[in-house]
């Protein structure tokens, strides 16, 4: 049998981390989290200091990692990981788009079967946080529709290879793979 990839995927502030964190938590005594966040700005560098306080405490091997999720990965395996967390896709892609604005879809998808394809030979059990933000209006200006597209794009690649998918509405899993 393969690795285990659960997706996580949710709305803003729908509790997708904190129930991501529980899942490997349970799988793992030394799980992994690769964090994709970067720190642009006074609120976010407190948003980061308090997840890495969070995690200190519950003994999580942390990789900071904004854009090579494959390598992260491999790196996770190469330390003999048993379960890792992803958190989160979305900063992921807005990193890649900030660093090439054209990122095609075409070239999302090769990426995202790229970190599912690494993450079957990685660690056995592994979980990938992403937001869901093709639910609203669609965006006037063209970057954002861009970004929803690659990240609509990005959640259908990795919910299609995932053994199990959540939904989370106001802090409560809706299994729905």
């Amino acid at each position: 049998m393969s690795n285990k990839i659960i997706l996580v995927i949710g709305g803003a502030r729908s509790g997708k981390s904190r129930f991501s964190e529980e899942l490997v938590l349970r799988a793992d005594d030394t799980p992994f989290y690769i964090a994709t966040a970067p720190v642009l700005d006074s609120e976010m560098a407190e948003r980061v200091r308090l997840h890495r306080e969070r995690r200190a405490a519950a003994n999580w091997v942390t990789i900071e990692e904004e854009r090579n999720l494959v390598n992260a990965v491999r790196l996770a395996a190469a330390e003999d990981a048993g379960a890792v967390l992803i958190d989160c896709l979305t900063l992921w892609i807005n990193n890649l788009l900030y660093e090439n604005p054209e990122l095609s879809e075409t070239e999302m998808t090769e990426k995202s079967r790229a970190l599912v394809d690494e993450l079957r030979l990685g660690p056995p059990f592994s979980v990938l946080v992403i937001n869901e933000v093709g639910l609203g209006l669609v965006p006037e200006l063209p970057l954002a529709r861009r970004f929803r597209d690659l990240s609509g794009r990005c959640a259908q690649v990795i919910a299609s290879e995932a053994d199990e998918v959540y939904f989370m509405v106001a802090g409560i899993p809706q299994r729905i793979k």
